[in-house]
């Protein structure tokens, strides 16, 4: 058998391994030790303390209670992840270029990992960039959203006889079917509710211009075509506060400090 086939049967004994600790030991005292072993004493654990800290603090950071048999369950994992490292060692599987190369990507990614941490912890978001973020996207939104229904087509003319024949007292629902906008001409034209700042500039100044239960008596274009526009109604926007969306916010903001940082980094060492 391989060393790779080796190393996945016993990973694939990892969980057996865990629960069934009592059983481990009784298989162990069965088992004469060789005459040259690294074996720990009785009862001896294997693992730095640091090891046992470190994922005590991740598994109570996740909700799990600091419990003896939480504590428990942590050395005997970290017991059997080293009894399965030294076979693996053993083998010389750290050694293969594979492997090695997998090892130093992954000592990578935790040291860049943590270097962002830490500089993003150095270099926040202010709270009044968060707000005027904020001001500015409600600004955006506005405060009204209208329930709005089109027609899109390719021509001005057949944008005005759709026009002509909703001025006729033809349904606007029935017209829709003419629509080559595939998503809502089954559902007569309906766009639902929607913010103006959904929409391309031309259907939103057209669309907030329009009272309710009114249609468009020239036809709109936009980089789509030309389209016919009937408001069925307008309601307050639901906008939320700054709290609700504050941690939304301060992601995205870090994102652009993030990739400010990057850019800069890389024009600086010429990339």
């Amino acid at each position: 058998m391989s060393q790779i086939i080796r190393l996945l049967t016993a990973l694939a004994a990892t969980s057996a391994l865990l629960l069934a600790p009592v059983a481990l030991a009784q298989d162990a005292k069965s088992k004469a030790p060789p005459a040259k072993s690294d074996a720990p004493a009785k009862g001896k654990d294997l693992y730095s303390p640091a090891y046992f800290d470190f994922m005590l603090k991740q598994r109570t950071a996740q909700g799990q209670p600091d419990t003896p048999e939480l504590r428990a369950a942590v050395r005997d994992e970290l017991n059997t992840r080293e009894l399965l490292v030294r076979e693996a060692k053993k083998q010389g599987l750290d050694k293969t270029p594979t492997l090695k190369t997998e090892m130093d990507l992954t000592q990578q990614t935790v040291l860049v990992r943590a270097y962002m941490a830490d500089y993003l912890k150095a270099h926040p978001v202010p709270e009044d960039a968060l707000r005027k973020e904020y001001d500015a996207i409600k600004g955006q939104i506005g405060d009204k959203e209208y329930k709005v229904r089109h027609i899109l087509v390719d021509k001005e003319d057949e944008a005005k006889e759709i026009i002509a024949a909703l001025q006729k007292g033809e349904k606007f629902e029935k017209l829709a079917d003419r629509s080559k906008d595939t998503g809502s001409k089954a559902n007569g034209g309906d766009l639902d509710w929607n913010a103006p700042a959904n929409f391309v500039k031309p259907f939103a100044d057209a669309m907030i211009a329009l009272p309710k239960g009114k249609f468009t008596t020239t036809p709109v274009k936009s980089q789509f075509g030309w389209h016919v526009i009937q408001v069925d109604d307008v309601r307050d926007a639901k906008v939320p506060t700054f709290e609700e969306v504050k941690p939304q916010l301060a992601q995205r903001m870090q994102g652009q400090v993030v990739d400010k940082y990057l850019r800069d980094l890389r024009a600086k060492n010429g990339f």
